[in-house]
């Protein structure tokens, strides 16, 4: 089915459109598939359309939400598709420079507010991405400053341009600095650093989804060491930016938890080392303090 370019058509129209590019492209569900870009293009609740099928849409949201439904029909992600993803309270631009942020991530952001009694002073978000972490952390928490670094430019576009839109929103003034992990702020002494760093073995690369493995950024997935190097080595460059008694968390690979939390027990620069569960009860995230 296929509407005239330009011309604002009704919500069912543009449903029963959708749904069949969508079957016509091998995605199942279409229908919810539909509904769901219809929700996500219009910004409303997710059965709002189905509910106001005679509503008008306008021709600028109708060719957004057909681009969103020819490339998830080609099989993108989602969040690609209609190119945003919530994040906690936020929504979140995201396109393939970016890893799409996570649910787990967000017991992350819990864990950090918790431990450093909502914040204080500056943390870094190490390998920033969308900037969903940085950003969740400076519109939740009571920081001074949140700094966030990334080795790729074209992931702190995005995240600068995420930051411009919550501006607003935000409770504490937020840096992004290209580098590689620690190095842009090694001059630096800050209470906090928070990572979710690329933890994926390259020999595992074949095991993702191809959702994962042929539309994210390997750089953001990928690490050499077992999938381990890139922690490594921020629990070493951590040490010499961490304020005594400072937190570094990481959000972990289910399968590495104790490693990583071997790695940090077993260096003098830190102590009380704990490791904490996802919301499916895996071990999927590792914190400890500097000593």
């Amino acid at each position: 089915m296929t509407t005239d370019t330009g011309a604002p058509i009704s919500l069912g129209a543009l449903l029963a459109e959708l749904t069949a590019r969508l079957e016509d492209g091998g995605v199942a569900l279409a229908r919810d598939e539909a509904r769901d870009i219809v929700a996500a293009v219009l910004d409303v609740p997710r059965f709002w359309p189905v509910t106001n099928r005679d509503t008008l849409v306008d021709a600028t949201a109708v060719d957004e939400a057909r681009r969103a439904a020819v490339v998830r029909a080609k099989g993108a992600p989602f969040a690609y598709a209609v190119g945003r993803a919530a994040f906690r309270h936020l929504t979140l631009a995201v396109d393939p420079r970016v890893l799409i942020p996570r649910q787990e991530t967000e017991v992350l952001v819990d864990l950090v507010l918790e431990a450093e009694d909502g914040g204080r002073g500056t943390v870094v978000d190490v390998g920033t991405g969308s900037g969903a972490i940085a950003l969740a952390l400076a519109t939740e928490g009571r920081f001074d400053r949140v700094i966030a670094t990334d080795v790729s430019r074209d992931a702190l576009a995005v995240a600068e341009a995420n930051a411009v839109f919550l501006r607003d929103d935000l409770r504490a003034p937020v840096d992004f600095l290209h580098g590689s992990r620690l190095a842009p702020v090694r001059d630096l002494r800050v209470r906090t650093v928070v990572s979710n760093p690329p933890y994926i073995a390259f020999g595992e690369l074949d095991e993702l989804p191809p959702s994962v493995r042929d539309w994210e950024p390997p750089l953001a997935l990928l690490s050499a060491d077992q999938g381990l190097a890139t922690t490594r080595a921020i629990i070493r460059e951590a040490r010499t930016v961490l304020e005594p008694g400072g937190l570094i968390a990481f959000e972990v690979d289910t399968r590495r938890a104790s490693l990583v939390a071997e790695a940090l027990a077993a260096d003098d620069g830190y102590r009380d080392v704990s490791v904490h569960l996802d919301l499916t009860g895996r071990e999927r995230f590792v914190l400890g303090r500097r000593t």
